[in-house]
C-alpha cells in the first residue's frame, strides 16, 4: 500500500524536502491522477540527531492528499508548474476595465477561465468568479485525491467539510450592484448580490455542490473524513484595485510591471494584486491509507494570532509574526533547527518586510542552511488565497523532483 510507507517513517520533517541536506532517505509516492501515471521519487528529509515528540496514531495525524489550482497560468496544476519553472511572470496590464486613471494599472489577471463542465450553465453565468474559481479548484483538488465521480458515493457527506477563505468575495457582483444602485436605481439590483458576494459564498456554494455537511469554518484535527480547504479571491475589478491603490499598498511601476513585486528591495514600493483559488484536500492517515490515497505531505501543525497593532500596519519588531511562527513549530513539534526553507509572506511593502525580516531573526537565530524566497513574485498577492498557493506551489515542486529549481527564479 502506498500509504503505509508514511507509518514506517521515523517521523516526517516540518517540510518534506531537505535543499541543503546531503542526509536523505529517498522514497516513492504516487503520483497524483492529474499527472502522468509514471511514479516519481521524493527526498525526505531524516534527522538522527532530533527526535521530537510528534503524533504516531494514525487517526490524529493529516496528511494532505490532493490540491487544485486556478491561476493567471490556468488550471492545469502541471502547466502552472512548467511556467513557474521558466520564471514567467503572470503581471500584466489591466484591460478587464478602464483603469487608466487609476495609480496603479496592471495586476494578475485571470483571462479566458472556462469552467469545463465542473459548474452548470445556468449556475457558471450567475456566480461571481470568485465562486467559479472555487467551484473548479475544488472538485480538481477532489479528482488529484481520487475522490470524484462515483467514489463520492463513498465519502461520509455528514462529516466531510469545506473551508475556503476570501477576503473580499463577490467583488464583481457588489461593484456591479453599488453601480445598477447609483445608476438605475435599487429596483435593478440583482437578488443574488448580497448571497454570492459576502465572504464565506464560495465556500458555501462548494459544500452545496459536494453535499459536503461538514464544518464549513473550523478544521479540526481530530475530523478523520476529508476536508476541502483553501482560499479563493476575485478581486481585480475597479473597486478592488482603486480601494488597495488608496492606500497606497500598491506597486505604482506601470512601465515595468512584471518586475513591480520585489521584496526586500531597497526600491520597493507595494505588492501586485492577483486573483486565483487554491485548494487542498485533508484527512486523517487512517483514511488515506484505508483507501490508498496519494499522499503529497503531512500537516504538522499551524498557528492564528493578531498582533493588535494597527488595521494595516504591521508592529516593527515582527511580535506579531515571530510569536504566530514560535506557537506554530509547538503545535507541530518541530524544533527550530529542523525548519530548512521558508516560504515568505514578503508584501514588497517598505513596512511588511522590515517587519517580517525581524520576526524571522528574532526566531532563527541560527540560519545556516534555511533558504528563503518568495514565489508571491511570479504568483502575485491574492489576500487571503496566497498561502494556499504558496503551499500548492512546494507541493508542485517538491511532487516533480524540482525542489532546487524554486530557488533560481
Amino acid at each position: 500500500m502506498e500509504t503505509q510507507k508514511f507509518l514506517k517513517l521515523p517521523h516526517l520533517p516540518a517540510f518534506p524536502f531537505n535543499p541543503v541536506s546531503k542526509n536523505t532517505l529517498p522514497t516513492t509516492v504516487k503520483a497524483p491522477l492529474s499527472s502522468t501515471s509514471t511514479r516519481r521519487t521524493v527526498l525526505l528529509s531524516h534527522h538522527p540527531s532530533i527526535t521530537p515528540k510528534r503524533e504516531k496514531d494514525a487517526k490524529k495525524r493529516v496528511v494532505i492528499t490532493g490540491m487544485g489550482i486556478v491561476s493567471v497560468f490556468g488550471s492545469d496544476a502541471d502547466k502552472f508548474y512548467e511556467r513557474l519553472l521558466t520564471g514567467e511572470s503572470g503581471i500584466s496590464l489591466i484591460d478587464r476595465f478602464d483603469a487608466s486613471e487609476l495609480t496603479t494599472r496592471f495586476g494578475g489577471q485571470i483571462r479566458g477561465f472556462k469552467s469545463n463542465g465542473y459548474i452548470d450553465g445556468k449556475m457558471d453565468q450567475r456566480l461571481d468568479d470568485c465562486q467559479r474559481y472555487c467551484i473548479v479548484a475544488g472538485k480538481k483538488a477532489l479528482e488529484d485525491a481520487a475522490i470524484s465521480g462515483d467514489k463520492l458515493s463513498n465519502i461520509d457527506k455528514e462529516r466531510a467539510g469545506v473551508l475556503v477563505g476570501s477576503g473580499l468575495g463577490g467583488a464583481t457582483l457588489f461593484h456591479n450592484g453599488v453601480k445598477s444602485l447609483i445608476e438605475r436605481g435599487y429596483r435593478k439590483i440583482t437578488p443574488f448580490l448580497i448571497p454570492y458576494q459576502i465572504s464565506n459564498s464560495a465556500s458555501a456554494l462548494l459544500a452545496i455542490d459536494l453535499g459536503f455537511m461538514g464544518p464549513t469554518r473550523i478544521l479540526s484535527k481530530r475530523n478523520d473524513d476529508p476536508q476541502t480547504a483553501g482560499g479563493v479571491e476575485a478581486a481585480v475589478v475597479p473597486i478592488g484595485v482603486a480601494a488597495f491603490a488608496s492606500l497606497g499598498a500598491l506597486s505604482k511601476r506601470n512601465d515595468d510591471p512584471q518586475t513591480a513585486s520585489r521584496p526586500w528591495d531597497k526600491d520597493r514600493d507595494g505588492f501586485v494584486l492577483g486573483e486565483g483559488a487554491g485548494v487542498l484536500v485533508m484527512e486523517s492517515l487512517e483514511h488515506a491509507m484505508k483507501r490508498d490515497a496519494p499522499i503529497l505531505a503531512e500537516y504538522l501543525g499551524g498557528a492564528v494570532n493578531c498582533d493588535a497593532h494597527h488595521v494595516t500596519s504591521p508592529r516593527s519588531d515582527g511580535f506579531g509574526v515571530s510569536s504566530c511562527i514560535q506557537r506554530c513549530l509547538a503545535n507541530a513539534s518541530v524544533s527550530v533547527e529542523e525548519v530548512n526553507y521558508i516560504n515568505a509572506h514578503a508584501t514588497s511593502t517598505i513596512l511588511g518586510d522590515i517587519a517580517e525580516a525581524n520576526a524571522l531573526k528574532n526566531v532563527f537565530k541560527n540560519t545556516t542552511g534555511i533558504k528563503m524566497n518568495a514565489t508571491k513574485v511570479n504568483s502575485l498577492w491574492l489576500i487571503l488565497l496566497q498561502h494556499q498557493l504558496h503551499t500548492h506551489i512546494i507541493f508542485l515542486f517538491n511532487r516533480n523532483g524540482s525542489f532546487s529549481e524554486l530557488f533560481d527564479h
